[in-house]
């Protein structure tokens, strides 16, 4: 009881300014650990958006160019390895069955390694793609879907892309045999007694689209990293730039 007593009049004798003081320092410092914490996308100058949103475009097209330019970039990628034909599907399972297997195995090598040689043809457009950027554009990217900045790349390169690549696959399919192993593979199968319908396939088109079907599937992987990953945001700008969207 005494005990209590004493508590009572120790807290009377302290001063109101003494109590007004410390909460205070409460709300002083709740508002700094706020204003600290991450920067909101609208605090962010028209200038950061912009350059954060350019270096984030430009890292990732170089690096998915990049890694498809290159021995096996797109042969042995699951995700983005170019098939036989899907309209000339049944030429690769017939031909199998009859102990051709190797060959459309080589077939479809040719076809991944065109693709390869011509993916060092991406790095340049998206580069100037980019440039054009407007601060709408960047705005927009920054605050939409985790692959909005994909979907920008796709949109406004995808003609320049396919112009870029189809004439570099046709001859890289011609130097690699492509042509003349189809042309081979498709007389065998046409040959065939069980064969009611000829398969007539534009190489160059199926490949040019596949090629650039996985370049953009990439694309959208580096996009993903840079969005959820900070570690992968290599300098200054992506992390303040990136960080303000959390």
């Amino acid at each position: 009881m005494k005990n209590k007593l004493a508590s009572l009049i120790l807290c009377s004798m302290v001063p109101l300014s003494v109590v007004a003081q410390i909460d205070l320092n409460k709300i002083k410092n709740t508002v700094q650990n706020t204003v600290s914490g991450p920067t909101k996308v609208n605090q962010l100058t028209e200038a950061e958006i912009i350059q954060g949103l350019k270096e984030a475009l430009t890292k990732g097209s170089n690096t998915a160019s990049a890694e498809l330019n290159r021995t096996d970039g797109y042969n042995k990628n699951p995700r983005v390895r170019i098939p036989f034909p899907e309209d000339a599907a049944k030429i690769a399972a017939t031909l199998r069955s009859m102990g051709f297997g190797k060959k459309v195995d080589e077939f479809e090598l040719t076809l991944n390694r065109s693709a390869e040689q011509a993916a060092k043809e991406a790095a340049p457009i998206f580069v100037n793609a980019i440039k054009q950027m407007t601060f709408a554009d960047a705005k927009s990217i920054l605050t939409g879907p985790d692959t909005a900045a994909t979907q920008y790349l796709r949109k406004t390169t995808y003609n320049n892309l396919y112009n870029a690549f189809s004439p570099h696959i046709s001859k890289a399919l011609g130097n690699n045999l492509a042509t003349q192993k189809w042309t081979e593979l498709a007389t065998i199968y046409n040959k065939l007694p069980t064969t009611k319908e000829k398969i007539q396939t534009d190489l160059v088109k199926f490949t040019t689209h596949k090629a650039l079907k996985g370049l953009f599937i990439l694309v959208a992987d580096e996009e993903m990293k840079i969005r959820k990953d900070p570690l992968a945001r290599t300098t200054d700008i992506l992390k303040k730039v990136f960080g303000a969207t959390k």
